[in-house]
């Protein structure tokens, strides 16, 4: 099948990379996997029969029936990933999760699933190296930004092994690597994780000015908090965001509390 371009799609066709991948997940005969997008089904070829559950969501319908055809017991679901109802997909939990992310989804698809975390064992994902390299980043660098603080409240981030373009077809512009994530079973206390990427949007909206002027809005104030108000959002912990989300969401109820005894 030719890739589409507007599908985002390369297909992984180097046998060495395929087989590596199949080995890093070690999948079992009880694991319930989703593999995101398996195009023409390179990769499912190696992973399919080695667990119990095999879901396949692939959003291009000219590649249903071949896969249907090719993987009797895969289940295929024809639908775009970012639409899709994790919550009901993994209701049963403890489910693992697999694939070639296409470039243009493959941040909104990963804060999608930092939402249902609770629910996943762990996720393998080729992702271009960029995005690894941001995932996987410290405060105080260029690659640290609000990808990097919802990945690492809620999951553990290993950087596997790198792919080079020529491993696709068509072979994209850029390397690429194989990443793990694995939710972590004790987070940071959190209030609410509307309020964190709320606050973490924000901030890094302006990531160059002090966090004072970043979150003005959010009126903190920044010697309680026990932040430096000239700090930059990018310098930063995983740590400080939870803190002030905190503190945002116990004023956010305050005022609503108020709003409604008036």
């Amino acid at each position: 099948m030719r890739a589409r371009k507007r599908f985002g799609q390369h297909f992984l066709t180097d046998p060495a990379v395929l087989e590596r991948i199949g080995t890093v997940l070690a999948l079992q005969a009880q694991d319930k996997l989703l593999e995101i997008g398996p195009g023409n089904g390179a990769l499912t070829e190696v992973l399919y029969g080695r667990c119990g559950r095999f879901v396949g969501v692939e959003i291009d319908r000219d590649l249903i029936t071949a896969l249907k055809a090719r993987f009797t017991q895969l289940e295929v679901v024809n639908a775009d990933i970012l639409r899709l109802d994790f919550r009901e997909v993994f209701a049963s939990g403890d489910w693992r999760v697999a694939g070639n992310l296409p470039y243009n989804i493959s941040t909104p698809l990963l804060v999608k699933l930092f939402a249902v975390t609770d629910l996943v064992r762990d996720m393998h994902f080729m992702v271009q190296r960029e995005v690894a390299l941001r995932l996987c980043a410290s405060p105080g660098s260029k690659a640290w930004g609000r990808l990097t603080v919802l990945a690492q409240f809620n999951c553990r981030i290993e950087g596997l092994f790198d792919v080079s373009p020529e491993s696709f077809k068509p072979a994209p512009k850029v390397w690429s690597r194989v990443i793990r994530l694995t939710p972590r079973s004790e987070k940071l206390p959190l209030s609410d994780l509307d309020c964190l990427e709320t606050v973490v949007r924000t901030a890094f909206s302006q990531r160059r000015k002090r966090v004072s002027n970043a979150l003005k809005s959010f009126d903190f104030d920044w010697q309680a908090v026990g932040i430096e108000a000239d700090t930059r959002p990018d310098q930063l912990s995983v740590e400080d965001f939870v803190k002030l989300a905190n503190i945002f969401a116990l004023t956010s109820r305050a005022k609503a509390q108020e709003e409604t005894e008036q």
